[in-house]
């Protein structure tokens, strides 16, 4: 399945809820947004079907994010019938970590294969602000417990915005030399009324890196997935640190993905406005071949980038970053 720049698009991204039990600054206004309807959502059902479809048409690795997907109930059951498509090579979870502890190897058993967790600082206070609440004790404690059961690799996500400190750095410099998880740490990106700025640049993250007495980093060819980011490694450091650059140093020309929103649309571009509703086809009685006609239709209209460090407005994207899933 390629699209009309001839990129191969073999990973879809599926938002299975909207709800979250956090109310991250950058993911969230602060009154939050109005919750979907259980009419409005996709079931489990109608996911799976857009997946097997999709799946013999070049589509071989999934990502389940939200909202928060672990609160939405039957979450395990949903993994393991995707798991059980033998054209699904890679099955993936995008999480804030709160529940995971409870979780993780109900979901490793299940099929999951590997987990992403937002952490984007260690203080117990600012980590309540950022999050609208939440416990960094509850995060750490699902990241130690995906690591025991084997959802490998961790890899934690550090947005960088305005609340990250040198200390949290120097945490995660150290967290690296202990456990074997990858730090990726992402350009702060603004869609929506986000409460908060950007942060430290990526190069002056690496400089905090430098300074920390632990080496100097290093690429590292070692793979870490099918993702956008830059791998470094430290001396004797059993992880490593990645560094993706939506808007500096974006890397559209080798996109592969799509995604599928917990209401039933495809978005071609994470940073884009442009949307095509499936829902209606699902629900509607479409064969699997008009379904997957569509899908063609909307790959091949894919645009070739996005323009957000042209217009630099988050008031142009009429969707939050919860209402996507990243």
């Amino acid at each position: 399945m390629h699209d009309g720049h001839n990129r191969q698009i073999n990973y879809l991204r599926v938002s299975v809820t909207d709800r979250c039990n956090f109310r991250c600054a950058y993911c969230m206004p602060e009154q939050g947004v109005p919750m979907l309807s259980h009419d409005d959502i996709l079931s489990y059902e109608e996911m799976f079907r857009v997946i097997r479809v999709l799946s013999q048409h070049g589509i071989s690795k999934i990502r389940l994010t939200g909202g928060e997907p672990l609160v939405r109930r039957g979450i395990t059951g949903f993994i393991r019938s995707i798991a059980d498509l033998n054209t699904i090579t890679d099955i993936s979870l995008t999480t804030n970590g709160s529940l995971l502890a409870g979780m993780a190897g109900e979901l490793k058993a299940a099929g999951l294969k590997r987990v992403n967790i937002s952490l984007d600082t260690i203080d117990p206070e600012r980590f309540r602000c950022i999050t609208g609440g939440g416990d960094v004790a509850a995060v750490i404690k699902g990241i130690q417990t995906a690591l025991a059961v084997g959802l490998m690799p961790v890899k934690l996500n550090v947005v960088l915005t305005n609340i990250i400190s040198k200390y949290d750095v120097a945490y995660f410099v150290d967290l690296i030399h202990r456990e074997p998880v990858s730090i990726r740490f992402i350009e702060y990106m603004p869609i929506g009324d986000a409460r908060v700025g950007p942060g430290p640049s990526i190069a002056e993250i690496k400089k905090m890196i430098n300074s920390s007495g632990r080496g100097t980093l290093k690429p590292t060819l070692d793979i870490h997935g099918n993702g956008p980011a830059k791998y470094f490694c430290l001396p004797q450091a059993k992880g490593s640190f990645g560094f993706i650059t939506p808007i500096s140093e974006h890397f559209c020309g080798a996109c592969n993905r799509i995604r599928l929103t917990a209401d039933g649309k495809i978005k071609p571009c994470l940073l884009s406005n442009q949307e095509v509703d499936i829902k209606e086809a699902l629900r509607s009685g479409a064969g699997d071949d008009e379904i997957a006609k569509l899908f063609y239709a909307i790959i091949t209209s894919k645009p070739e980038g996005h323009t957000l460090s042209n217009s630099g407005n988050p008031t142009n994207f009429f969707r939050k970053m919860s209402q996507i899933g990243g």
